[in-house]
């Protein structure tokens, strides 16, 4: 009898996370964890759930790539990075304090799409992204340009970070700071980690949705506005005790 309660609260528990998955293919198990007690009421421990997920072959594996999108050897001025760990380090109490910019690489089965995003790192939500075949700058810009749209809190400081690529360089990004009044700070070297936030999303976007390649640049951009839609508003993240980027954005 026990063991078919067993049996019973394990398939239960794969339907429910097969469900979850339609929106968030690859979602992890901590968060399943947490989705499942928070919207079906079904409590199961993490090793159990982990048990459960591996022998249903339901545990996503890890997915490595890489293309380079920063070109940062270039004739144009970079700033300094205010972000860096010390004494003068700017960090963010609240939405629209702090945004992090990034391009990645998103193959179709057509050619090359790149994928610029920008990030508020206080609330991890996404503010602006765009999707286009080029890595010219004014591919790249119209991402800032939506971000900078939805923008509320113009009286407070508002600082872009980003690493050092020649679009984000650029007279024409640069001149978007000045028009907006927003300060730059870029890092200063060839270390990831020192945007390490921005990488972040964009490979959550990258590896937890597109679990398919898009046919084309139409269908990457479809995909790619669908996902971060699931990713603002129901992904749940551990670094906001388990809410959700729109939730804790909304909250200010």
């Amino acid at each position: 009898m026990l063991a078919e309660r067993k049996d019973h609260l394990n398939n239960d528990v794969i339907n429910r996370v097969q469900h979850i998955r339609l929106q968030h293919p690859r979602m992890g198990t901590r968060k399943l964890q947490h989705k499942l007690g928070l919207e079906h009421c079904c409590y199961i421990g993490r090793d159990r759930l982990f048990r459960v997920l591996r022998e249903a072959r339901l545990l996503v594996k890890v997915r490595r790539s890489y293309h380079k999108t920063t070109q940062s050897r270039h004739r144009f001025y970079c700033h300094p990075n205010l972000i860096k760990d010390g004494e003068n380090q700017i960090q963010a109490s609240g939405p629209e304090q702090l945004w992090v910019a990034d391009i990645t690489y998103v193959p179709t089965h057509n050619g090359d799409t790149y994928l610029s995003l920008i990030t508020d790192a206080w609330s991890r939500k996404i503010v602006g992204y765009h999707v286009d075949d080029t890595l010219r700058t004014d591919a790249v810009i119209k991402a800032y340009k939506n971000a900078l749209k939805e923008r509320t809190k113009t009286a407070q400081l508002l600082v872009h970070h980003s690493d050092r690529g020649l679009q984000y360089c650029s007279k024409q990004y640069q001149q978007l700071h000045e028009k907006h009044g927003v300060q730059c700070s870029m890092t200063d070297g060839y270390d990831c980690y020192q945007n390490a936030l921005a990488e972040r999303i964009n490979g959550i976007i990258k590896n937890e949705y597109l679990i398919m390649k898009p046919k084309d640049l139409n269908e990457a951009r479809l995909m790619i506005s669908e996902s971060v839609e699931s990713y603002n508003k129901s992904r749940p993240h551990m670094a906001l005790k388990y809410k959700t980027p729109d939730e804790v954005h909304r909250a200010f």
